[in-house]
């Protein structure tokens, strides 16, 4: 993939295809129209394209275009943000067509960095299990109309880990499973310089008192791991922990969910392939942090091992949780990983991620991370870091008075808090095993798998929120 920039006029680039930005009432197409040679407003309102935002209309090139198709993106008023998702969108749209060049001529010469990065993710897709005949090829060339941002260099090892991220996400439940996620932790982050990998499989697990990863795995032939990878660079002097939810598959166990809800629940591992990937681009980029990354691995299924209702669980760090629901598992696993990122000395930050509660979908929809702190300053940080990835977080209450809805009668907490803000009990659970650093809790469920296209991110993982953990340890 070569990424470059240009100030030339973008109407005589030569490339597969030029994605040229059109706001509201056609505003811009004159001067395509003039360099095309045709009326290109009676074409575009014959085919309903007015340059609203998220639309779009390719047609061939024509007169002095150089391109060999011409692809209009709505900008609607112009916006910045609006113009970055047009990158978007022209990247799903060169792989549609199999486009190997794409030139961004976008109206705005400041957007370099963000618009590649979108362009990018949206060139992704995930065919690997199509016939060859049916599949595209990704961009090798991508052009951008205006300055180079000073961080070009970066934009693809970003780009290369969400879309890695993406890809073990979009992977079927038979070929991901714990034991060959941990085989992929060892391959693309085991041989980085200075990465260390360690794995925990079931005697280790139950000797190490990890009750959360070995009750949810239990009721499966794949046996349970706890991952972690680890980064010392020298000189750092931040220290983070980054902890994912790896339910590779999650069929609820008894608590079965109907098949509609499992259709796509090898997404359930969005948030370890987050996290890993996040890592995974700190390390790429040199950031001067240690990082340590904990994913605990596991199938919810319903075997004749399968943990039962009212089992009660006794954490290492003495919480008792009554289960009352093996469908709300991954709130357990990620408790193991969380006490054990607080016990290794000087973390300064903890941050978890996990496609944890169908309420923060509910609340916030597909577009938006849930983001959970105590800590207003790193709710800003992560916040901040939106506006560089364009990856939204939307804090949510961490409200401490509805503890009280995870009283149990037989033990300390029990794992649901009913229906009553169920995105905010699930973080209120998690915030019993965090001691010490500062922590933030991402509920991706929304985020980070689709199951339908968008203007920018084919159907499945979208690799969010990748981007905006790597800029936020950039800040740091």
């Amino acid at each position: 993939m070569t990424i470059s920039y240009t100030d030339a006029d973008a109407l005589t680039l030569e490339a597969d295809v030029l994605a040229y930005a059109i706001g509201d009432d056609l505003a811009g197409l004159d001067a395509v129209s003039a360099a095309a040679g045709a009326d290109l407003a009676a074409y575009a309102k014959a085919h309903g394209f007015t340059g609203a935002a998220g639309s779009h209309l390719a047609l061939p090139a024509m007169g002095s275009i150089a391109a060999s198709t011409l692809l209009l993106v709505g900008v609607g008023k112009g916006t910045a943000s609006d113009r970055a998702s047009a990158a978007g969108t022209a990247g799903r749209q060169a792989r549609t067509v199999g486009a190997g060049s794409l030139v961004l001529a976008l109206g705005d010469a400041s957007l370099g960095r963000e618009a590649c990065e979108r362009a990018l993710a949206g060139n992704y897709t995930f065919d690997q299990f199509k016939p060859e005949k049916d599949r595209k090829p990704a961009l090798d060339q991508l052009t951008f109309v205006g300055d180079a941002p000073a961080s070009a260099d970066r934009i693809a090892v970003r780009a290369d880990w969400q879309s890695k991220a993406r890809d073990l996400v979009n992977l079927p439940a038979a070929d991901l499973y714990p034991a060959t996620l941990a085989d992929w932790v060892h391959k693309h982050l085991g041989t980085l310089d200075g990465v260390t990998v360690e794995v925990w499989g079931p005697e280790k697990l139950h000797e190490e008192g990890c009750v959360g990863i070995i009750a949810v795995g239990q009721g499966s032939a794949k046996t349970p791991r706890l991952i972690r990878a680890s980064y010392r660079p020298e000189g750092a002097t931040t220290h983070v922990a980054l902890v994912g939810k790896g339910v590779t598959f999650d069929a609820g166990g008894l608590s079965l969910k109907g098949t509609p809800y499992m259709q796509t629940m090898r997404c359930d591992m969005g948030g370890s392939a987050t996290v890993l990937a996040a890592f995974g681009a700190a390390v790429e980029l040199g950031l001067p942090i240690a990082l340590d990354v904990w994913v605990g691995a596991a199938e919810n299924m319903l075997g004749a091992d399968a943990f039962k209702l009212g089992d009660i669980l006794t954490y290492k760090n003495g919480v008792t949780v009554e289960i009352h629901n093996t469908d709300a598992e991954g709130r357990l696993v990620l408790a193991d990983c969380l006490i054990r990122a607080c016990e290794v000395e000087g973390v300064d930050y903890l941050v978890d991620a996990a496609t944890l509660t169908g309420a923060c979908v509910v609340a916030v929809g597909g577009d938006f991370t849930g983001l959970f702190t105590d800590d207003d300053d790193f709710a800003a940080a992560l916040s901040a870091a939106e506006q560089q990835s364009g990856e939204r977080v939307w804090r949510l209450p961490l409200h401490a008075p509805y503890k009280k809805l995870l009283k149990a009668d037989w033990a300390q907490i029990k794992n649901v808090g009913g229906r009553d803000a169920g995105a905010t009990t699930a973080a209120l659970f998690l915030q019993h095993f965090v001691d010490g650093p500062a922590w933030a809790h991402l509920d991706i469920a929304g985020s980070s798998f689709h199951d339908t296209a968008s203007t920018t991110y084919a159907a499945g993982a979208t690799g969010e929120p990748v981007r905006l953990l790597t800029y936020w340890m950039e800040s740091l």
